[in-house]
């Protein structure tokens, strides 16, 4: 018995031996080394690998390896080692990361551990967020809630919670995140899983940040940089990124020095660790201060840094960095810069509406054919089994009773089965949807920025008087859009509060929030998206005319709007003013086109209008719903 025991003890102390001394050994040792020893390598040296095309070639030697011996376990763990290493060497494309992640789930699915599983789903989840595929992203992260319900793995559920919170970030409902987050935390806790809880903060940081509650957002950081100092200390860019994302969230509540310090210190942190070259991204962000600081020599020497880095990957689709480095050449006066920049910035903007709107069509289309698919296979699976339960009663007709009973209990928790996946699905359609109207209103807000940057560069005043005209009416659109996904009703909109975002955004469109009140007397009315959008758009137009016209000479005054529902479903619209109201005889000001289109959109609505001269002008609006349906 004592000979077992200093075998086995002489086993581990060879192991142990193997694993230390293999961080050093060159590429040659490694390939005739145990496949154990070369993946121990890999492990050791993700994170400190200096010469890349070594770590890639032993890792892609070791994988082929790993495909001879037929260990699917073994060749698992190769895939993820090198999914890692290509995440944190950032000099991949991020589908590589994908592809090794993808292929690690198929080897562990073959081997069948839940545990292992479970953990490459969540960890794909995370890949796919990065390659911006939500959908997959939820699918594989639901599996793994299930697995590690299903064996009761604590911290397990913690990171998958975490995950979710940060799905729902991506998304932007930031409410969710938060949820998540905080359901996330105390497993974390109490698992003593220290590395997923620091980084759990990220999720608070920038969903209280996004929300304007910024104290709860710096109380996050502090908590995140303390876990991080007192229990886990190998997590060198946690620190990092929280610093950055809390420069994020002094710069919305624009406190600008804090800014700066978190700012520099990402940076200086991050280069103390991987060097100057592979950090200078985060100059861009202290480039971002300084400009605001008016400190412009300052600002375009880290700007500069920043953006060639960024050039220098190949990430393409910079927006925000050049238009800053121009802002910084305009402000030194080296105006042929600038245009280059805001030519960059201007063409970047256009490929991405672009390449969203091409996507948004192909999406959905290969979405509703995948649907149509899955019901009929669902169908065509009921079918059979139904065919199936016909043949078992027809063989035991003899004992009737007992089948009977047992036909019951299938159908009950049948139902119950078909009733989750019912639920499942619809709760799929409406995050769906929900996507949908987020990038359709994200698209029309690129298309205002577009014509925004383009009416900067128009001279003739009645020129750029049509384009920013054209900016509220896509503007008007896109709060309809907006307010749908952030909604609970996926079919409707409440006018009143669209009617005060609308509002508001026209009173700082002509800078008139001091002069001009806008007043919403109405209770709140739901309408459907295809009334909405017209009357939208009549309430836009009536509006921007007020504002143009019924107040000159910085004169102030109240603007009335009213929508209201009668018992057959039609609507009376009102919307006046007390400014100067209209001369008769004199000649309508301005191009005419948004009287054109008021009385096209009130045919579309099959309305009729009615225009007074009362102590300023009223437009009073009958539509008949019904009729025009």
């Amino acid at each position: 018995m004592s000979k077992i025991i200093f075998m086995l003890f002489l086993a581990c102390i060879t192991s142990w031996f193997s694993f230390s001394q293999s961080k050093n050994l060159s590429k040659k040792e490694i390939n005739t080394q145990p496949i154990d020893s070369s993946l121990a390598w890999m492990r050791a040296n993700i994170t400190t690998a200096e010469n890349l095309e070594e770590f890639h070639a032993i890792g892609l030697k070791t994988l082929k390896r790993s495909l001879k011996t037929e260990n699917d376990t073994l060749t698992a763990q190769i895939h993820e080692s090198l999914a890692s290493w290509h995440a944190y060497n950032g000099l991949f494309s991020p589908d590589s990361v994908v592809y090794h992640a993808e292929k690690a789930l198929d080897y562990h699915l073959k081997g069948g551990d839940k545990k292992k599983i479970a953990d490459t789903y969540r960890s794909l989840s995370i890949d796919y967020l990065n390659t911006g595929q939500l959908d997959k992203a939820q699918v594989v992260l639901f599996k793994a809630i299930g697995l590690y319900e299903e064996i009761n793995d604590e911290a397990g559920l913690g990171s998958a919670y975490r995950t979710l919170g940060v799905k729902y970030r991506v998304m932007e409902d930031y409410d969710k995140s938060i949820e998540y987050t905080n359901e996330a935390i105390p497993l974390l806790e109490k698992t003593e899983n220290y590395s997923e809880l620091a980084i759990a903060q990220f999720n608070l940081i920038i969903g209280h940040g996004e929300l304007g509650e910024y104290e709860k957002a710096y109380k996050a950081t502090e908590y995140c940089l303390e876990i991080v100092k007192s229990k886990a200390p190998e997590e060198i860019f946690v620190p990092v990124r929280a610093y950055s994302y809390r420069g994020d969230v002094y710069l919305k509540a624009r406190d600008y020095e804090n800014a700066l310090k978190d700012y520099t210190s990402a940076w200086e942190l991050c280069k103390e660790h991987i060097g100057e070259d592979r950090c200078a991204t985060y100059r861009t962000e202290i480039g971002k201060i300084y400009l605001y600081q008016k400190e412009y020599e300052q600002a375009l020497t880290h700007l500069l840094a920043g953006v060639n880095a960024y050039e220098e990957k190949d990430q393409n689709g910079l927006i925000q960095p050049y238009l800053d480095l121009a802002e910084a050449y305009i402000q030194l006066g080296d105006f042929e810069n600038a245009l280059l920049y805001k030519d960059k910035a201007y063409n970047n903007s256009k490929n991405l509406l672009e390449g969203k709107i091409e996507n948004i069509e192909s999406e959905m289309a290969i979405k509703y054919e995948t649907g149509k698919k899955d019901e009929a296979l669902a169908s065509q699976s009921a079918l059979i089994a139904q065919k199936s339960k016909t043949q078992t009663l027809f063989i035991v007709i003899v004992s009737l009773l007992a089948v009977l009973l047992l036909s019951l209990l299938f159908f009950f928790f049948r139902s119950k089965k078909a009733t989750r996946i019912i639920r499942a699905k619809n709760a799929e359609n409406e995050l769906l949807l929900k996507e949908i109207h987020h990038r359709v209103k994200n698209n029309l807000e690129m298309v205002k920025s577009l014509i925004a940057l383009q009416s900067a560069q128009i001279e003739d005043p009645a020129t750029k008087e049509a384009m920013i005209a054209s900016q509220n009416r896509v503007q008007s659109m896109g709060i309809i859009h907006q307010k749908l996904y952030q909604g609970t009703n996926l079919g409707s909109i409440e006018m009143k509060d669209y009617f005060i975002n609308l509002s508001e955004g026209i009173l700082d469109t002509f800078n008139a929030e001091d002069k001009v009140k806008i007043e919403c007397a109405m209770d709140q009315l739901d309408l459907d998206v295809d009334t909405a959008v017209p009357i939208g758009l009549i309430v836009n137009e009536l509006l921007t005319n007020a504002l143009k016209y019924a107040f000159p000479k910085q004169k102030s005054g109240v603007i009335n709007i009213s929508l209201e529902k009668d018992s057959y479903q039609n609507l009376k619209l009102q919307v006046r003013d007390n400014g100067v109201g209209k001369t008769d005889g004199l000649a309508p000001k301005g191009t005419g086109f948004g009287s054109q289109l008021v009385r096209l959109l009130t045919q579309q609505l099959n309305g009729t209008m009615i225009e007074r001269n009362e102590e300023g002008t009223h437009i009073e609006f009958d539509f008949l719903i019904r009729k025009s349906a």
